[in-house]
């Protein structure tokens, strides 16, 4: 069983090349296709206190920064945390950073934010349901809570998505949707050179269904006002001709939810 000190013995492991990829644009998926659409979900958040919850090393919590909400991040990797402070040391944007499980959020007094995003974090955590009740006790009442994840019907884990000769979309199972096994998923960025490359991520899994995400989000108290799909754009695609596959399925699942 893949518990919360094996995630961080995992994130600390990848956060040298991962951080390192990120920051020079290797992960297009995210930059291209992700962001764009999840930070439009997410909507204006200037001037609210926001808690980004497994933010790694502060990525997308600089871009909200830098639009004027007032960022906490929090990442169960202490590497990932040290890697966050040394770039807000170099380029301050006023952002505090702790090293925190997302299902122990006890360094936070109840009511603390406004709202919680987690760009695609909580498919890694292994207690979605503590981290859920974590984040309804620090939001205050009113304020939301936003989460990206892999989409559990159509994601990388669950099926095989490929093109033909002729462009068209060819689908395949490959997996068990209803599995529940966590796992270990070995990557690496496709865009960054050979020569950059290193080691290859290892990337703890936790397969959940709908359901298996939906349900605990009232089981907390929470109202879910928004579920987005997003499809990744003409112009994403333009420039990364990979993501044509996901203009006829969603790689992504979006979830949106008010603590009442």
């Amino acid at each position: 069983m893949i518990d919360d000190n094996d995630v961080a013995r995992f994130w600390d492991a990848n956060a040298p090349t991962w951080a390192r990829h990120v920051r020079k644009g290797y992960d297009t998926y995210r930059d291209l296709y992700n962001n764009p659409a999840f930070f439009a979900f997410c909507g204006n958040l200037d001037g609210c206190n926001v808690l980004d919850v497994g933010c790694g090393e502060g990525y997308n919590t600089r871009i909200w920064a830098a639009q004027s909400a007032r960022m906490t991040g929090v990442d169960i990797s202490p590497e990932m945390i040290r890697l966050a402070r040394e770039m807000e040391a170099h380029e301050a944007l006023g952002i505090r950073y702790e090293v925190a499980s997302a299902s122990d959020l006890s360094l936070f007094a109840p009511d603390a934010f406004g709202a919680v995003v987690a760009p695609m974090a909580m498919m890694d955590m292994a207690n979605y349901e503590g981290a859920v009740r974590e984040v309804a006790r620090v939001l205050t009442a009113g304020g939301f809570l936003a989460f990206s994840v892999i989409h559990p019907c159509f994601g990388f884990g669950t099926m095989r998505v490929d093109q033909d000769s002729d462009g068209r979309i060819q689908v395949s199972l490959s997996g068990n949707y209803f599995a529940a096994e966590p796992s270990v998923e070995v990557w690496r960025f496709g865009r960054a050179p050979a020569d950059e490359q290193g080691q290859p991520f290892q990337v703890p899994r936790f397969p959940r269904t709908l359901s298996g995400y939906l349900n605990p989000l009232s089981a907390a108290g929470f109202k879910i006002v928004e579920v987005h799909e997003p499809r990744s754009s003409d112009e994403a695609c333009e420039a990364n001709p990979r993501l044509r596959r996901w203009q006829s399925l969603p790689a992504f699942l979006y979830v949106k939810a008010v603590k009442e």
